[in-house]
């Protein structure tokens, strides 16, 4: 069984995938507390549903892209590790939305990671697993949200200690209402990082607080 937050049908709002319908899992539980976290609701809110209850429930919006997102999902590891599976087998296209202070070693290789390491002004530092890095795919991403000048240039360090651009994507996003994206485009711009910019496509198309879009 999976603690299972809420599953909604909307456009996915980040990634490459931003603007595409997409099926999201959130399933409860979080082993971080981020400074600008916007799910605290998940950190305990859910209920109880097996596998296939979710997949049947997922089949509803007859939509070929789910995301298992959190709360952090793979906190519910072997769980969810056969949820994605299971999701795979039945040919959906699976995104995982991860912090990266868990091992994603053990994902199936058919789902796409999208791996959010944390800058400084998170105040999760500390819980960053960089051996999950030599796990990632070409089709992966690697995501940093940037708060502040200090965590832009962190993130600017880790990219040429670790060299990930040469393993996944790499997509750069501000805190929502801590930095202007102007200013994070313009440091990118500045220093012709080889990133992707994004932003949170659904916080400006629906109130920031909304929940299940």
């Amino acid at each position: 069984m999976l603690k299972v937050n809420e599953i909604f049908y909307s456009v996915q709002g980040e990634s490459t995938y931003a603007g595409l319908p997409c099926v999201f899992v959130r399933l409860t539980y979080c082993n971080l507390r981020c400074t600008y976290c916007d799910t605290e609701y998940a950190f305990y809110e859910g209920k109880n549903l097996s596998v296939p209850e979710i997949i049947s429930e997922v089949k509803k919006y007859n939509c070929n892209l789910v995301e298992i997102t959190g709360g952090e999902p793979l906190f519910q590891m072997n769980e969810c590790l056969e949820l994605m599976k299971q999701l795979c087998d039945q040919s959906f296209e699976v995104l995982l939305e991860t912090s990266g202070s868990l091992l994603i070693k053990e994902v199936d290789q058919r789902v796409k990671i999208i791996m959010d390491l944390k800058c400084p002004s998170s105040g999760m530092l500390k819980k960053n697993l960089y051996e999950n890095i030599n796990y990632l795919k070409p089709d992966d991403e690697l995501k940093f949200v940037i708060g502040n000048r200090e965590d832009y240039d962190w993130a600017s360090e880790i990219l040429k200690e670790y060299n990930p651009g040469n393993k996944c994507k790499i997509l750069f996003s501000v805190v929502f209402g801590k930095l202007e994206p102007i200013q994070l485009v313009n440091w990118i711009l500045e220093d012709k990082l080889n990133v992707r910019f994004q932003l949170q496509m659904h916080k400006f198309i629906w109130h920031p607080e909304t929940r299940g879009v």
